[in-house]
C-alpha cells in the first residue's frame, strides 16, 4: 500500500527542485524513487551522474540498506522509523548545443519526503439499552459493573479488553407506554490488553493485521452475547431480575486509533489521510490517539517521537 503525491514540476523555476512525497509502510521496501522528472525522461541524458543523500546528510553510495541502481533508482529496503526524512538526489549531465557542439553541465535536484505509516489499529465503540422499573444510582452501579466483568471474561482470551465504561440512567416517556426508565450503557472495546506487545513481537511486519482481526473477534463474541441476552440476565443476573435488555439496542462502531510516534492528518498527508503517519519532529503521539500533539520548547527532534525531550 503506497500513496504517492507528485508536486507538479511547474511549481518550481526549471532546473530547480522537484519534491515527491512518499509513504512506505514500516518493515516494508520502498519503491523506486527516481532520480528524473517525466519531462526529462523523454530526453537523451548526456553522461549522467547520481548523487543520492539520506535523512542524516549521508552519501547513500555503498549503503546496506539501500539498493541504488546504476540509472539513479533508490530503494530503502526494510524501512523503519528512524529511516524517514528527506531524500535528496542530484543528477548532472551535458548538454551540447547543436551549432556550437558546446557542452554545458546541467544539475537536477529532486527531493522526496519519505514517511513511514501503518496501517490504523481498529477498536470498537459500543452502545447498549436495557430497560428498569427505576433509576436507582447504586443497583445500576452494580448491574454495569457485573456485565462489563461478564463481557470481559468472554474476550480476555484474545488479548483484548474493555475500557471507558460509563452508564446512565433516563426517564423516558412514549405515545404507547407512558413514563418509562432505560439505562444507556456504553463501552470501548480494543485489543491492547497486557501481553498484546509480545504478540506483535512475534509478527511485526503485520502487527496491525493480527491486532485488527483479534478486535474484530472480539466484537463479534460480544454481538453474539447480546443477541443471547434474555438467556444470560436469567440465569446470571439473580440480585437484578427488574433490569431487561431491549432487544435490537446493541451497536457498534469502528474507532481508529494510531501507534504511539504515529497520527492522522488530512491536511498535511491528504494522500494518505487513512494512513496513520510517523509524526515529524517537532511533534509527537505518547498514545493511542489518532493525531500528533505539537510539542513545547525543548522540541523533539527525531521521527517517530512519543515524547517531548
Amino acid at each position: 500500500h503506497l500513496i504517492w503525491n507528485l508536486v507538479h514540476p511547474d511549481r518550481f523555476a526549471t532546473r530547480g527542485l522537484k519534491q515527491l512525497n512518499v509513504y512506505v509502510k514500516v518493515f516494508t521496501n520502498s519503491p523506486f524513487l527516481v532520480c528524473m522528472d517525466l519531462a526529462l525522461s523523454q530526453e537523451r541524458i548526456i553522461d549522467p551522474n547520481y548523487l543520492w543523500i539520506g535523512p542524516d546528510g549521508t552519501d547513500l553510495r555503498g549503503q546496506g540498506y539501500v539498493n541504488l541502481t546504476e540509472t539513479g533508482k533508490l530503494m530503502v529496503m526494510g524501512f523503519r522509523v528512524s529511516m524517514s526524512g528527506a531524500y535528496t538526489c542530484t543528477l548532472s549531465h551535458k548538454v551540447i548545443e547543436t551549432t556550437t557542439q558546446q557542452e554545458i553541465e546541467m544539475v537536477e535536484a529532486y527531493k522526496f519526503m519519505v514517511y513511514a505509516y501503518r496501517e490504523a489499529d481498529h477498536a470498537y465503540q459500543m452502545s447498549v439499552r436495557f430497560s428498569t422499573t427505576l433509576c436507582r444510582q447504586k443497583t445500576d452501579g452494580l448491574f454495569v459493573s457485573k456485565l462489563i466483568k461478564i463481557l470481559q471474561s468472554t474476550i480476555s482470551h484474545l488479548t483484548c479488553h474493555i475500557t471507558k465504561s460509563s452508564y446512565k440512567c433516563h426517564s423516558i416517556r412514549t405515545p404507547k407506554n407512558g413514563l418509562q426508565y432505560e439505562l444507556f450503557v456504553n463501552f470501548l472495546v480494543n485489543p491492547f490488553a497486557p501481553g498484546w506487545e509480545e504478540i506483535c513481537q512475534k509478527v511485526p511486519y503485520d502487527c496491525e493485521d493480527v491486532t485488527n482481526r483479534r478486535v474484530r473477534q472480539a466484537a463479534e463474541r460480544i454481538g453474539k452475547f447480546f443477541h443471547q441476552l434474555k438467556h444470560v440476565l436469567k440465569n446470571e443476573f439473580h440480585a437484578v431480575p427488574t433490569i431487561q435488555y431491549v432487544d435490537n439496542s446493541f451497536s457498534m462502531t469502528p474507532i481508529d486509533s494510531c501507534r504511539p510516534g504515529f497520527g492522522k492528518s488530512h491536511h498535511t498527508h491528504q494522500n494518505c489521510a487513512s494512513c496513520c503517519v510517523v509524526c515529524v519532529p517537532g511533534t509527537y503521539s505518547p498514545n493511542n490517539e489518532v493525531t500528533c500533539r505539537t510539542c513545547a520548547s525543548p522540541q523533539a527532534r527525531v521521527y517517530g517521537a512519543e515524547f517531548c525531550y
